[in-house]
């Protein structure tokens, strides 16, 4: 059973948890609380236990790494541990795993897998997916990142350019730091090309083989949505009009609906707002917990991004994985599917693989959409044995 539950989207302190252990491993940087509530450690009542935080910070060109440790009781908020790093993250493992980058330095490595969330997300989105499973393939561990200016990681100062190439690399030298070889990654919309983007950029950290899953994205030109789907661009510009704190998340929602976003899209949106008037106060206002310039930059670049060289010359070993959500039509042109079937050919012949899956009775939003679909055919990479995928 998952320890870290969290009840909104959004970002907390990030926790190694073990799904046996009933206890976090230690817990990764986080710098800024960007949950609507607070989060809720499901233990047996009487439980309390130790966690250690790991705080990562720069120090001549170097991380250090300070262990905390603190008692933490049901129901009490974490505390930051440091505001400066890479990214936040969570890493979640399963019941068999018994590594730390930190302190089992003499075990092997636990084959690793990587989520990336899309534009305006955060890692807590794929949460419940990647405790389900550790628990479904307990040699493993999930590394959950919050991207540049999303979530937890929107109060780590980065440096321009915010684009697909300097999200990527912002991971490869997260996982480098963890000491930690990802055997899949996976990466959904905006996340997608992050993922061919890290591809692109190194052969290693990256193991060999590897599997990368592109979850509905293609390589190269975005299409806008249809009549009643969401249109970033469109949504990214209007909540650059909005004020940076609000009064309530309702005065909010309503402004998106009136502007004719779908309700679902408006619902997700507020979940990025997090208390801001002090404790005591008889007012309430909110204020977002994204980076908007940042992330307005990193859409236009995942816009611009064209990817399709990894996927026409694809690397010994590496293995890309495209999923189209059935519903999601208007971002996938018949010319999308003809070259990612020719590469599917191309890429046998020369020691890579490219392949194409369609997830039925799905949307853009494929985890939440069809969970169980998704979860059936992304096990596939998680089924295989030394080595081999």
């Amino acid at each position: 059973m998952p320890l870290l539950s969290n009840s909104s989207p959004c970002c907390t302190a990030a926790a190694v948890v073990n799904s046996s252990d009933r206890k976090p491993r230690f817990v990764s940087p986080s710098w800024r609380n960007c949950k609507v509530t607070s989060p809720i450690l499901r233990l047996s009542q009487n439980d309390k236990f130790n966690v250690s935080r790991l705080a990562l910070s720069h120090s001549r060109r170097t991380i250090s790494m300070a262990l905390v440790g603190e008692t933490v009781g049901v129901g009490q908020k974490g505390q930051v541990a440091s505001s400066s790093g890479i990214l936040a993250y969570d890493l979640i493992q399963g019941a068999l795993v018994r590594w730390s980058s930190v302190m089992d330095r003499s075990l092997p490595e636990p084959p690793t897998a990587v989520f990336l969330h899309g534009i305006l997300g955060c890692r807590k989105n794929w949460g419940t997916f990647a405790r389900r499973l550790a628990q479904e393939f307990p040699t493993w561990q999930f590394l959950l990142v919050d991207l540049r200016c999303h979530g937890d990681s929107a109060s780590i100062k980065k440096r321009d350019p915010h684009t697909v190439a300097s999200a990527a690399m912002d991971v490869l030298k997260l996982v480098r730091e963890l000491r930690i070889t990802p055997r899949v990654l996976v990466g959904h919309s905006f996340g997608g090309k992050v993922v061919l983007s890290m591809v692109d950029q190194a052969a290693k950290p990256l193991a060999r083989p590897v599997r990368a899953w592109v979850l509905d994205a293609t390589p190269g030109k975005v299409r806008a949505g249809g009549d009643g789907e969401d249109h970033p661009a469109e949504l990214i510009s209007f909540l650059s009009t909005l004020p940076n704190e609000v009064p309530s998340k309702w005065d909010v929602l309503r402004a998106l609906i009136q502007q004719g976003f779908s309700n679902d899209v408006a619902q997700w949106v507020v979940t990025n707002l997090r208390p801001s008037s002090s404790p005591g106060s008889q007012s309430s206002s909110f204020s977002w917990v994204f980076d908007l310039r940042g992330i307005a930059e990193m859409y236009q670049s995942y816009e611009e991004t064209n990817l399709w060289k990894i996927v026409e010359d694809v690397p010994r070993g590496v293995h890309v994985n495209f999923l189209k959500a059935e519903r999601s039509l208007h971002r996938w042109a018949l010319e999308d599917l003809q070259r990612i079937h020719a590469a599917e050919e191309l890429a046998v012949e020369e020691g890579g693989g490219v392949e194409m899956h369609v997830l039925e009775d799905a949307g853009h939003w494929v985890h939440t959409d069809n969970p169980d679909g998704l979860f059936r055919i992304l096990s596939s990479s998680f089924q295989f044995q030394g080595g081999k995928i």
